[in-house]
């Protein structure tokens, strides 16, 4: 456990399942502005049925609120997400630097439409390496993949 201001990162158990759906959802909502209603409901579908477990998952506590979470897998950030009271706040940073110091990641897939988002991995050190036309279950999303230069 790392703690900073009343601010934890620990690791992900299920008891913190239906919070972290919860940060997703209003995430995803108040960023993911190009996402076609019926496209955010199967994408709900297929989140509800990720095992969390399988990732290297580590969620940040405000007190005993979940303010946000990462996971990594294979040195690569598959999620990050923060409620959105907590966007702006340099939570996202303490997640990612978490994520790269601790947890060795260096790529991450962003979405091209999501530019804040962009413009974030940019700031600490991301750059594109690789674009693809479709996300990865097959949506017409295009991604950005992005890895941490030296």
């Amino acid at each position: 456990m790392m703690q900073t201001d009343g601010q934890y990162i620990i690791p992900y158990h299920d008891g913190l399942h239906t919070q972290l759906l919860a940060v997703w959802e209003k995430s995803v909502l108040a960023t993911h502005f190009f996402l076609k209603p019926g496209d955010l409901a199967a994408i709900r579908e297929l989140v509800q049925e990720i095992d969390f477990n399988h990732f290297q998952v580590y969620c940040l506590l405000e007190q005993t609120t979940l303010a946000g979470f990462i996971g990594v897998l294979h040195r690569k950030v598959e999620m990050l997400f923060l409620a959105p009271d907590y966007f702006r706040m340099g939570l996202g940073r303490k997640l990612m630097d978490f994520a790269i110091n601790v947890l060795d990641a260096n790529k991450v897939d962003v979405n091209e439409q999501n530019a804040a988002a962009v413009q974030f991995y940019q700031s600490l050190g991301f750059t594109v390496y690789e674009r693809t036309d479709r996300d990865d279950q097959g949506y017409e999303y295009p991604l950005l993949r992005m890895r941490l230069t030296d």
